[in-house]
Formats: structure tokens, sequence, C-alpha cells
């Protein structure tokens, strides 16, 4: 009897942790433009390496094409999962 309760906590703990750790992990879609801070358009984006990036304004779209990476890494360090496209 006591084993059987033994791996009943165990396997609960072990639940409670993987989906603790899951919602951790989730990111958060993107709502603000990587360069400017603004609210996003959703017509104004750009492509990368599989992901979507989005933006407030044109303006915006040139600076980011000329070094994507720092803006990539910028929104994921801030927890923002980007879409993902084929």
């Amino acid at each position: 009897m006591k084993s059987v309760l033994k791996t009943c906590v165990l396997a609960f703990a072990l639940v409670a942790f993987a989906v603790q750790g899951t919602a951790a992990f989730a990111g958060t879609p993107q709502t603000k433009c990587p360069v400017m801070g603004n609210e996003i358009n959703k017509d104004l984006y750009a492509d990368h390496n599989g992901k979507r990036v989005y933006f407030c304004c044109q303006m915006c779209l040139p600076k980011f094409k000329k070094n994507p990476k720092v803006f990539i890494k910028k929104l994921e360090s801030q927890g923002v999962e980007l879409e993902v496209v084929k």
C-alpha cells in the first residue's frame, strides 16, 4: 500500500512540474514593434528564417532588414513567440 501511495504522489508531482514548466515556457504573441516599441500593424511584416515579425510603420522595415537577428533575439528574450511561416 505504501508503494502505491508513493507512486501516486510521485506521479502527481511530475505532472504538476510538467504543467508548470509548460506554462513558464509558453510564449506570448507579438503585440509591439521590435524597432520602435509601438503597437503592431498586422499588414506590415517581414519573414526571416521561417519567422514572421510585425511592425508599427513602414520606416521600421528597413531598420529590421539591416540586422534581423538582433530584433528577433530582442523579441524572443521578452518572451514573444513569433509566428512560424512556411
